[in-house]
């Protein structure tokens, strides 16, 4: 992976500025949460949401696997494949359109369809280190 940006996140009093500055680094519409469970995905995408003109909160789509948001600007997707079982699986779910619909779509446990990916994406990976804080990964 392309280390790109690294950002230590101490707190989540610092949460608002980490996610302004990443999505100004944002070029792709895709973005790829990699982490262990626990380490503030679903959290880092509440802000990301908000921060894009999103009225809901959010919430993690862990059993409904897709949540669509209205932002500022139209549509945001939420995918989230911790559920998934293989990839087939997870393509006969139709999210292809969603991932190629030029919208931002921000998708966590991404794994299981990495190797099937076309086009450019970010990887939004982290990690929680010593004394909890989190370390945020971009490229």
């Amino acid at each position: 992976m392309n280390q790109g940006l690294t950002i230590e996140l101490r707190s989540l009093d610092g949460l608002s500025g980490v996610v302004t500055t990443l999505l100004a680094e944002r070029v792709h519409p895709m973005v790829l949460f990699v982490g262990d469970l626990g380490t503030g995905k679903t959290t880092m995408i509440k802000e990301m949401l908000s921060q894009m003109g999103c009225r809901d909160q959010g919430s993690s789509p862990s059993y409904s696997i897709i949540n669509e948001y209205e932002g500022s600007d139209g549509p945001i997707y939420h995918i989230d494949l911790y559920r998934m079982n293989t990839a087939d699986e997870t393509f006969a779910l139709g999210i292809e359109e969603i991932l190629y619909s030029g919208r931002p779509c921000f998708v966590e446990w991404p794994e299981i369809i990495m190797d099937y990916l076309d086009g450019e994406y970010h990887i939004l990976k982290i990690s929680i280190k010593e004394n909890n804080y989190r370390e945020i990964r971009f490229s």
